[in-house]
């Protein structure tokens, strides 16, 4: 051992000329000096306000040793005074790993002076060793919350600080509020890196098993050892320029110390040598204090004021302020090597069986995973160290022995669970139908892993770890090769590659696999045949107006409509323009008595789902060519501009190419016309269904359809009826027939009545504004008898009124409803030209004649 060698050799002159251990000028001075020390060091430990005691201490403890080996005497009371400070320091970390207990150390180099000291005493202080343990795994968790709390606290004071602007009347308070802060930082650092240090190699050096509880702690206190070096090290700029203005700051204070004490010593009238001495060493301070702040300047500074404190020249008041101001100039001097040394987390090389749980730590919090970072700057704190290593022909191994035992234990205790744990979030979530399981999470928990994918990259070695990439790749990689196994569920995973992009906002891959399923197959059919689509739409609904003429042309029908017409040309004038709703309701009751279906439905109801039928089958129509547009267009991105496209061939041919690359060339050329050509096609399927229907409803021999807008007002009322009636099925046991919606009602009339050019008609009757003044009078009516019946004591006819009004709220919304939706249904007609205006328009545009729509509809048959 190198201390021990140091200690043993001899120091006497074997010429006799020097006798060191017989010096007791020297003994004396020597014990004065340990004594001093150690009683400065004492007082500091395990304050908060402790930086470096405890290396201090091993120094002391050092120099003690080295002075029985040299004089052979024992201080019997510094000597026990050593043993009793290893109550507060049980064990002292010098490098890494390697602890030093002081107890042990003194008992065994100074085996003369152990005799002197009862064995009780040395028990003691051995079982304060296991007390200490105990203590901090209790007490472990405390200290995590409260450094926590004050780490951060110092973060966002240290951010507020250095983020604003120093004002010129207020520079000196700032710097000093800079140099406290910084300070602080310094001392949090120590702290932790001492407990943490201290804990784990005190429970590996006694063989002493830690639970998953301290473990999660002390990485907790490790990343804010990490946070504190990056929050220096991401204002570093700010730091570097403080720096060196508080340096000066503290120089200003500690030479303004030295001047009062000098002008002291020279007004003094006394003469002697020793103030010759003392004055020289004030003004040697003076000098060295006025430059940089090197580290031999310091040096000098700390030794001409042993000599300049003595003889009383700088009062008590005065002292105590210049050392700590001397202290603080030694900090912030050296502010970036102190961070750096505190900070230091090479020691988990040889505890880096924690990291498992800390990992497993991470995942079920994982709330808080953007910490994970500070644990790989941690981890990489031992690379330096590992390039100096010996013991192997190449440092490059041990590092990548090093990096792939981290690494297996990422993936095994965080990549690979959280893959499959999101495969199965999303299995399950696609598959809620089967109700496999449990899903409520306020039964179960659920854990918004989300968090892990807003990380960033984390740098570990010379690669980065993309947890976001990772999963996704695990998840492309899965549903590629289940579904090339089982190509039937294809439609399953892609369901899934949705949901993960939606939830996790991860970006899949699309598989690309030949479609094996009748759903798929049916979309690329649709995708490629849209004209026979609406081809065959077109024959559907001439079957469709074939049994809606022959309802039209019914006696009974046609001659109650007649009937309406007339009543309504004769009283417009006594209604205000407007078809009375009782009237509707009347139209209803009658066609009701003309007989009804086995299923109870009435001819009414029959027409309407007629209408009904028609108007979804223009909604079919429209959801194929919405679908054939957005299919052209994800096609027709890639060329440029559609406006000017290149013959490809003529170029091919004007280069000389060859004759595959021409027919290659052509086929292109053939590609770009058919998506240009489909993306241009201005082919509105609504209006060519219109113009094939309309001149032939519109024609003399149909003139029993022009009664049409006339059946409209029954019809809106039945279909409110039944449309009530499938809402409230939705609450009930037997849901047969219920729905919540049906939009190809609205469709339908908005349709007929483009065909029959009666939207002027149908607006003459001002139904709904009708049907608002009825519903609106008829609610009114209640609230004027609730307020009458107010005080009575009914609470039956109260809640028989109550009643009455909600059902008209629920009637005068689904005609609301109604009403909306026949405008907007009204809109892809345009319902605000006539058949005159659009004849004329169609001439003025050179409007395509009747050959073109028949090849449009016949052309694919």
């Amino acid at each position: 051992m190198i201390f021990q060698a140091c200690v043993d050799q001899r120091f006497d002159d074997p010429g006799g000329d020097v006798s060191v251990s017989k010096n007791s000028a020297f003994a004396e001075e020597f014990a004065y000096n340990i004594r001093t020390i150690f009683a400065n060091v004492e007082s500091k430990l395990g304050e908060p306000s402790e930086i470096d005691q405890r290396d201090k201490y091993t120094g002391v403890c050092g120099l003690f040793v080295l002075h029985f080996h040299i004089f052979r005497t024992v201080d019997k009371k510094i000597y026990k005074s050593l043993l009793d400070a290893c109550k507060k320091v049980p064990a002292v970390t010098l490098a890494a790993n390697i602890i030093w207990f002081p107890d042990t150390f003194l008992i065994n180099k100074v085996p003369a002076a152990a005799k002197l000291v009862d064995k009780k005493s040395i028990q003691s202080i051995r079982s304060s060793r296991d007390a200490y343990l105990q203590q901090k795994a209790q007490m472990l968790m405390k200290d995590m919350q409260s450094y926590y709390i004050f780490v951060t606290s110092w973060m966002m004071k240290m951010e507020s600080i250095l983020s604003k602007e120093p004002k010129p009347d207020k520079l000196s308070e700032d710097l000093s509020n800079r140099c406290n802060i910084f300070v602080q930082g310094i001392l949090y650092a120590y702290s932790i890196s001492t407990i943490v240090k201290t804990t784990m190699n005190i429970y590996m050096s006694m063989q002493r098993p830690m639970t998953k509880t301290s473990v999660k702690a002390l990485c907790r206190l490790v990343e804010l050892l990490k946070a504190v070096e990056h929050t220096f090290h991401r204002r570093s700029l700010v730091v570097a320029d403080s720096v060196s203005h508080i340096t000066q700051q503290l120089q200003s204070q500690a030479l303004a110390s030295i001047s009062t004490a000098k002008k002291r010593v020279i007004s003094d009238k006394k003469y002697s040598e020793q103030r010759l001495d003392v004055l020289s060493a004030l003004v040697l301070a003076e000098n060295t204090l006025n430059g940089p702040s090197t580290k031999e300047r310091r040096l000098v500074v700390s030794l001409a004021l042993s000599v300049g404190t003595q003889m009383k020249t700088f009062k008590d008041e005065e002292l105590l302020p210049l050392q700590l101001v001397l202290k603080k100039l030694d900090l912030i001097s050296e502010l970036r090597e102190r961070v750096k040394v505190q900070c230091d987390c090479s020691f988990l090389y040889w505890h880096r069986t924690v990291f498992p749980i800390y990992l497993d730590d991470v995942y079920e919090n994982a709330v808080d995973a953007a910490r994970i970072h500070y644990m790989f700057s941690a981890l990489r704190d031992c690379v330096p160290t590992m390039l100096h290593a010996k013991h192997m022909e190449s440092c490059d191994q041990l590092l990548e022995c090093y990096d792939t035992e981290i690494m297996e234990i990422l993936n095994e205790h965080l990549l690979d669970k959280l893959c499959k744990e999101i495969e199965k979030d999303l299995r399950l979530s696609v598959h809620t139908h089967l109700k496999l399981d449990d899903r409520n999470p306020f039964k179960v928990g659920m854990k918004d892993l989300s968090h892990f994918f807003s990380l960033k990259p984390i740098r570990f070695f010379n690669h980065f770890i993309d947890i976001k990439a990772y999963v996704t790749h695990y998840l492309d990689k899965t549903f590629y090769n289940l579904t090339t196994v089982a190509l039937h569920d294809w439609a399953t995973y892609s369901e899934m590659r949705n949901l993960a992009t939606q939830r996790y906002g991860l970006v899949m891959t699309e598989a690309h696999l030949p479609s094996q399923t009748l759903e798929q197959v049916s979309a690329s059919v649709l995708r490629l045949h849209i004209s026979l689509q609406v081809n065959f739409t077109y024959q559907f609904l001439r079957k469709k107006f074939y049994i809606f003429s022959q309802f039209m042309y019914d006696e009974h029908i046609k001659s109650r409509l007649i009937k309406d017409i007339r009543f309504f040309r004769e009283t417009k004038d006594q209604t205000d323009q407007k078809y009375p709703f009782e009237r509707a309701e009347k139209f209803n009751r009658g066609i009701r008595k003309l007989g009804l279906t086995p299923d109870g439905q009435s001819y009414l109801d029959q027409f309407r789902q007629l209408i009904s039928q028609i108007g979804n089958a223009m909604g079919y129509v429209r959801m194929i060519r919405s679908g054939g547009l957005h299919c052209c267009s994800s096609a027709i991105r890639f060329v440029p501009d559609l406006e000017d496209i290149v013959n490809f061939e003529e170029l091919v041919k004007e280069e000389g190419l060859s004759e595959e690359t021409q027919k290659a060339a052509s086929q292109l050329d053939c590609v770009l016309g058919d998506l240009t050509s489909n993306s241009a096609e201005g082919t509105e399927y609504f209006k060519m269904l219109v113009g094939v229907f309309a001149p032939e409803f519109r024609s003399v021999k149909n003139m029993h359809l022009r009664n049409f807008y006339m059946i409209v007002p029954p019809l809106a009322v039945n279909f409110v009826e039944h449309s009530i009636s499938c809402k409230e099925k939705l609450s009930k046991k037997n849901k047969v027939g219920a729905a919540f919606t049906d939009d190809g009602f609205a469709m339908g009339v908005a349709y007929i009545l483009k065909l029959l050019d009666q939207y002027q008609e149908f607006d003459s009757l001002h139904w709904f504004q009708a049907v608002r003044e009825k519903y609106m009078k008829e609610m009114n009516a209640v609230v004027k008898e609730q307020n009458v019946q107010s005080t009575s004591q009914d609470e039956k006819l109260m809640q028989t009124m109550n009643l009455t009004q909600k059902r008209l709220d629920i009637y005068l919304q689904e005609f609301e409803l109604l009403y909306f939706s026949l405008s907007s249904a009204r809109i892809f007609f345009r319902a605000d030209k006539t058949a005159a205006e659009e004849t004329q328009e169609k001439k003025d545009r050179g409007w395509l004649d009747g050959s073109m729509i028949s090849r449009t509809f016949y052309g694919d048959i």
